[in-house]
């Protein structure tokens, strides 16, 4: 079995072991469990029961998973993406006025539109066409958003009414904690210390657990009953113009989103176009299931990070969210600062690409600037994406050279241009 398995994953082509693909599994998941807990209490704002949520979070996750690790051997994660989760609740269903259930049924649509761009040539277009200052910008500006998230986790800085963000308390157990790991963690990293970012998460939980008022686990058993409400319960209002306004936005945002995640992290690029295909499923999987898009999420950087070069870690994770049902007051234990120095970590990395970007031509740095700036600072990776899009071709028409700008990045620029304008209409 195991001489199978490592002929499927190709782990000589790789030059890797299973050693290394098996921690960066472990990593991934400690990495991304988080989203068991946080994605239910977002969609629960949203109508869709806590049990049921959970229960969607988790299967949702294992397919997409499961078709990463077995068909595209790619250590992706694909898991509820936090940003749409949260377009999902609060601008969908509680702006708009969609019902939960149709609120799922937009999802459907999205992903059946995002596979239809996925099976045709157009998805290896917008890779090839996309200037690779733009791609650089991306995987910078998920790296910084990774890291205002780590700090934020850890109370490293913390909400200012003043200033936006400040300085966090470093008196607080919490904080104090994870700047103790986030120590422990960067020591052990620079030393090529197999496991590091694993072993400092792990680390950072023992810590916070041990210096802080540790609290009764309360949850409850998983209501399964509660789920057959929501699984396959799209409400199909066709009809309405603000349903396939609520789908075009979802649309552009899975679309670019997955596209940007993908590109900025994916170790072989070959992968790309079934890697796509796999997020466009799991995507309609997810309206199925229950729960916001999954996409290929930032956190499978962790597991890059520690070696990962195959599907193993996609397959490791997907196992474990299996297991998780089970062990979810485990899980719980967890303390949410645990992965802030991962995180961080993990944002540095990330952020080395800004070298490739020619800013001696500010019209190829100008609009990678804006994604690298507006990512973090407007907490969405599509709407960042969005201003760099438009700024592009504006910057290339400003100086003449607007022929040496292919027709479909000037298409993706004013597909988001609409984005904003339709999500506006929708707010207001």
């Amino acid at each position: 079995m195991i001489h199978f398995l490592s002929q499927h994953f190709q782990l000589e082509t790789h030059n890797t072991t299973w050693k290394r693909e098996l921690m960066a599994g472990l990593t991934s998941f400690f990495t991304s469990a988080y989203i068991i807990l946080v994605n239910p209490l977002i969609l629960k704002d949203a109508g869709i029961p806590l049990s049921a949520s959970i229960i969607a979070t988790i299967v949702a996750s294992i397919i997409g998973c499961l078709l990463m690790a077995l068909w595209v051997n790619a250590p992706i994660i694909v898991i509820p993406g936090m940003g749409v989760n949260a377009f999902f609740s609060y601008t969908m269903i509680q702006s708009i006025g969609l019902t939960p259930n149709q609120g799922l049924a937009v999802i459907i649509i999205s992903g059946l539109l995002f596979f239809l761009v996925t099976i045709s040539s157009f998805s290896n277009r917008i890779l090839a066409s996309v200037p690779d200052s733009l791609k650089h910008g991306i995987t910078v500006g998920i790296g910084l958003f990774l890291t205002f998230i780590g700090l934020q986790k850890g109370g490293i800085i913390q909400s200012s009414d003043t200033t936006i963000v400040t300085l966090g308390n470093f008196g607080n157990p919490i904080t104090l904690s994870t700047v103790i790991g986030l120590v422990v963690t960067l020591v052990l990293f620079v030393r090529n210390i197999k496991g590091s970012l694993l072993v400092g998460l792990l680390f950072t939980s023992a810590l916070t657990l041990g210096i802080t008022d540790k609290k009764e686990i309360t949850t409850k058993g998983i209501d399964f009953h509660s789920y057959g409400h929501v699984f396959a319960s799209g409400d199909f209002s066709i009809l309405q113009i603000p349903f396939w306004i609520a789908v075009f936005s979802m649309t552009m945002i899975v679309l670019f989103e997955n596209m940007g995640l993908l590109s900025g992290m994916l170790p072989d690029i070959e992968k790309f176009p079934r890697a796509y295909k796999v997020v466009a499923i799991s995507t309609i999987a997810s309206g199925i299931l229950g729960t916001s898009p999954t996409i290929a999420s930032a956190e499978s950087a962790s597991g890059i990070s520690e070696g990962g070069k195959t599907g193993i870690p996609a397959l490791v994770t997907a196992i474990l969210f299996a297991l998780s049902a089970v062990l979810l007051p485990v899980i719980q234990l967890i303390p949410g600062n645990a992965v802030a120095p991962v995180l961080i970590i993990i944002g540095a990395l990330m952020t080395k690409s800004v070298v490739d970007i020619p800013f001696s031509d500010f019209s190829e740095s100008f609009p990678a600037f804006l994604i690298i700036v507006c990512i973090p600072l407007t907490s969405s990776i599509a709407d960042g994406l969005a201003f760099g899009f438009i700024a592009y071709p504006l910057a290339k028409v400003a100086i003449g050279k607007w022929k040496h700008v292919s027709p479909l990045v000037y298409l993706i620029a004013s597909l988001f241009l609409l984005n904003i304008v339709a999500s506006s209409v929708l707010v207001h």
